[in-house]
């Protein structure tokens, strides 16, 4: 629909937003080894570390060694399924997850993305409980901070490139930029278009980061851009 490019919106309480950027390289560097892993490999990796419902719901089903199934939750939005789908979410991350990491301090914000990736897959396996197809993808954990970013910074101005008759960059006020992204994922909710996407991984993440942001946030950090 767009790309993010870069937002007018100046840290303020950190100098360096380690923590989103560990996470953006962390996703990189995990996608370029399943890429280079071989078939087999790569299946024993989604095996062991992504969301399938159908088997976290199964108590006889011990689908990660040593650690309780539920580890999962995390360890899902790690893993993506192609170039695409990696490189979109970390543009999306890139954006606007430094602003939430400056609004909440660097373990809050680790623990907050966690949280909103947990969200994320606990509400796709809520909505299709008997799926054994795999579920990877940070997407949740992003629809959190573009949650927490459009009630923290809705004023704020984002450069995305769009088409019109070129691909330009456009200066456009979050709350339009995120509510359109926002408003796409209920309409695919509501009219499912049968693809690959788990929207309701996104709802999760979304609902998350829209309820934790309030608790999570610094005291001094003001809501709405107020």
């Amino acid at each position: 629909m767009f790309i993010p490019l870069y937002d007018q919106n100046p840290k303020v309480y950190v100098e360096r937003p380690w923590v989103n950027q560990t996470l953006i390289i962390a996703n990189l560097i995990i996608f370029a080894i399943q890429y280079i892993l071989p078939a087999s490999g790569e299946e024993f990796v989604l095996i062991t570390m992504a969301v399938v419902p159908g088997w976290l719901n199964e108590p006889l089903i011990d689908q990660v060694p040593f650690l309780p199934d539920q580890t999962t939750l995390v360890t899902y939005a790690f893993l993506h399924a192609d170039w695409m789908h990696v490189i979109s979410n970390m543009i999306f991350l890139w954006v606007f997850g430094d602003n939430i990491e400056d609004a909440m301090g660097h373990v809050r914000y680790f623990v907050f993305y966690l949280a909103c990736a947990a969200a994320g897959g606990f509400a796709h396996m809520l909505a299709d409980p008997t799926s054994t197809a795999p579920l990877v993808g940070a997407s949740g954990a992003v629809a959190g901070v573009i949650a927490a970013y459009i009630i923290l910074f809705p004023k704020v101005r984002v450069y995305v490139l769009a088409k019109i008759i070129v691909p330009l960059p456009i200066p456009i006020p979050a709350l339009w930029v995120l509510g359109l992204w926002i408003a796409m994922q209920l309409f695919f909710v509501l009219f499912p278009d049968g693809g690959p996407t788990a929207w309701w991984a996104h709802i999760g993440g979304l609902i998350a980061g829209a309820t934790l942001v309030f608790f999570m946030k610094r005291s001094t950090v003001n809501l709405f851009g107020r």
